[in-house]
């Protein structure tokens, strides 16, 4: 009998002893894995921030979820204090575990037979919100263990308790303790006081049954309970204690920014798609990556731009808008609008619509003019005219209005005023693949018919296209790409990406650029009047400053694109069905949207003129003859050519007979001169 004891004594022992080292492998086991498997991430969404040119917050982008992420240092005492108490008061004791809640958790759960009671940590409750879901499983709680082994041995307790306070859920969509201090008080978790930190600190628990916002009495219950435990752990005085329960607290309930609501949100699209790219990531990882990217947005432009469209459209037009302003010399996009109405439509016309370019596009045939013996002042006629083409076929292009000069007019003039037929001949005399091949080097990438009526705009481009390509023009023929992102951090502010600034290499002739540039301050300059006033009469009288531009239009599109030294802006307007624009104050829209906003963006930039190459000159000319001006003409204007390619004969159409007779009695007095000298002596 004692040997039969003795033998199941022995036998309880070896169970005992080999459940023990079981245990001790096991464990050991799990630390040694946790070790090699390493640290395991701390964040998991944090929102991520856009910043304007001058660093101001401009948006955020979030994923399903509102994060954000600061160090313990910016937190309150009091936060810290009433989760800590509230939550693991042994938890700077402890390594992960409290062993003695977890006997007392296990007794209890036997007893009801399921997971009714809980003893985790707060490095417990950090392993579950970052890495597992909150099912009451066996399963759920083994990889909460391991993962907590693993936070444990690699993060310091102030780590794990900072990752805790970003990460733990508040309700409402708000996760961390900053996203709940600005939702419930619209204030930083460092100015929270201590009756909003105990109750912010009981939220946790149960948002559904504690947050103030669903259930006051519970919430204001909970906080009491928690002021008590602050109290009687000697965390607070009496005192305060006293003051705190007495003190009604403001919830200022900050309601959730929609896209409208933010600055420039079709630009912060852009950012949002240019991050991805950069990073190489999908648009969800950057939502809810806790980036902070820093971008070309100027935000007083961008109000700006929203301003005029808004003053000048009306709110019961179905118009749409398309536009964009960049720095000609970076390509960096300043201004950006996609829309009237974000909320209603994100559809991004300034980069994503493609409409026909219309008149805007003959600066490109005329750059390619200047590049094939064009100079300021050749002469074409406009008047009607049929162009037989290759297959047989007729081609009568014509001008507005059916206005026309009935003879020779300059391309200085043909470009102000917008002549079709001068940019018809022009493109048969070139041919349409080189204008095509000079629409490529400004950086029309899409679908160009080479055929005679692409000198007029038949090809459809985006607003961010022409814009880009008359950028070129304005910063002297360098290539440049626009963009709208200078940097990017992550949440701790390591430089992930940084662009380099670099010029851009020369794609365009710089005296041909200059010249063109030139040529297109004339839509502005009323010198240039002839059959028909030139295009930018309308709103000549609003600007201030020199600029250079084309407007053009199709039956259901109206353009504005130009430029000056500092910036270069595109605006289009048209219906998204793509109808015909049949209310003619529509289609003035784009170009007082454009002066508007051009105007207001100068008011603090510097008076710079467009600088002349060193190969150009500059000549008095007589835009109706294209010749050099005299004293008689009516009208001079300066225009530019290469050196060796300026007119060398003089306006002889600008006189009076009694003008003549006198000049020829002038000139008989002195023999020894010739005519043409001694005639202009009397001037020069």
């Amino acid at each position: 009998m004692k040997k039969s004891r003795f033998t199941t004594f022995q036998i309880i022992s070896r169970i005992v002893i080999g459940i023990i080292g079981l245990t001790f492998v096991a464990i050991a086991g799990i630390y040694l894995f946790s070790f090699l498997l390493g640290p395991p991430p701390l964040t998991n969404e944090i929102n991520t921030i856009y910043y304007s040119d001058s660093n101001e917050v401009i948006g955020e982008e979030r994923g399903v979820e509102n994060r954000y992420w600061i160090d313990l240092e910016e937190m309150s005492d009091h936060i810290i204090d009433a989760t800590l108490i509230t939550e693991d008061r042994h938890f700077l004791e402890h390594n992960g575990f409290d062993f003695k809640r977890i006997i007392g958790a296990i007794i209890q759960n036997i007893k009801q037979q399921s997971l009714v009671e809980g003893a985790s940590t707060l490095t417990q409750q950090l392993a579950r919100n970052l890495y597992l879901t909150h099912e009451k499983t066996w399963n759920r709680k083994i990889k909460e263990a391991f993962y907590a082994v693993r936070l444990e041995m690699y993060y310091s307790k102030a780590e794990i308790l900072e990752g805790y306070l970003n990460s733990i859920y508040y309700g409402h969509g708000v996760y961390g303790i900053e996203a709940a201090s600005n939702y419930f008080f619209n204030k930083s978790a460092e100015e929270l006081s201590l009756p909003e930190a105990a109750m912010l600190a009981g939220v946790p628990k149960g948002p559904t049954y504690y947050s103030p916002f669903n259930n006051k009495e519970n919430a204001e219950n909970r906080q009491a309970r928690i002021l008590e435990l602050m109290r009687n752990n000697d965390i607070i005085t009496p005192e305060e204690y006293q003051a705190a329960i007495r003190t009604e607290l403001a919830y200022v309930r900050k309601k959730e920014e929609n896209k409208k609501d933010t600055i420039g949100p079709y630009f912060q699209d852009m950012v949002l798609k240019e991050a991805a790219k950069i990073l190489e990531m999908d648009t969800e990882a950057i939502r809810s990556g806790g980036y902070q990217i820093y971008t070309t947005l100027d935000a007083e432009f961008q109000k700006g731009l929203e301003s005029s469209i808004h003053q000048t459209v009306r709110d019961s037009s179905e118009m749409e808008i398309g536009a964009m302003s960049i720095d000609p010399e970076t390509g960096a996009i300043k201004a950006l609008v996609g829309g009237r109405d974000y909320e209603k439509s994100p559809f991004n016309r300034a980069v994503q619509a493609k409409r026909m370019a219309g008149s805007t596009f003959k600066p490109f045939l005329y750059y390619a003019a200047l590049n094939h013996g064009y100079t300021s002042t050749t002469m074409l006629a406009s008047k009607p005219t049929a162009f037989e083409l290759e297959n047989g076929e007729v081609y009568q292009p014509s001008n507005y209005n059916d206005y026309y000069a009935y003879e020779p007019i300059s391309l200085a003039q043909a470009l102000a005023l917008s002549d079709n037929i001068y940019a018809v001949k022009t493109n048969m005399f070139l041919t349409p693949e080189r204008l095509v091949e000079a629409a490529r080097k400004f950086g029309i990438e899409g679908e160009l018919p080479a055929v005679p009526s692409l000198a007029l705009g038949t090809a459809s481009v985006t607003v961010e296209e022409l814009v880009t390509g008359y950028g070129m023009i304005a910063n002297g023929g360098h290539k440049i790409d626009s963009y709208t992102i200078e940097k990017i951090t992550d949440w701790n502010g390591n430089t992930l990406y940084e662009r380099e600034e670099e010029e851009g290499e020369v794609v365009l002739d710089p005296e041909k650029t200059f010249i063109l540039a030139d040529l297109m301050t004339g839509m502005f300059d009323r010198k240039l009047n002839g059959y028909t006033s030139v295009t930018g009469s309308p709103i000549v009288e609003q600007l201030t400053r020199t600029y250079a531009g084309k407007s053009g239009s199709t039956n259901s599109d109206s353009w504005m694109i130009g430029f000056s030294p500092h910036l270069v802006t595109g605006v289009w307007g048209g219906y998204d069905d793509n109808r015909p624009m049949q209310i003619v104050a529509e289609t003035a829209y784009p170009k007082q949207i454009w002066a508007d906003f051009m105007e207001k963006a100068h008011e603090e930039l510097p008076e710079i003129g467009f600088q002349a190459p060193s190969g150009v000159v500059g000549v008095p000319v007589d835009p109706e003859t294209g010749h050099m001006a005299t004293p008689y003409c009516d009208v001079s204007r300066v225009m530019y050519f290469e050196k060796g390619n300026e007119p060398t004969s003089y306006c002889m159409k600008h006189f009076h007979d009694e003008e003549i007779q006198e000049d020829t009695e002038e000139r008989k007095e002195d023999s020894n001169k010739g005519i043409v000298e001694k005639f202009f002596d009397s001037f020069f």
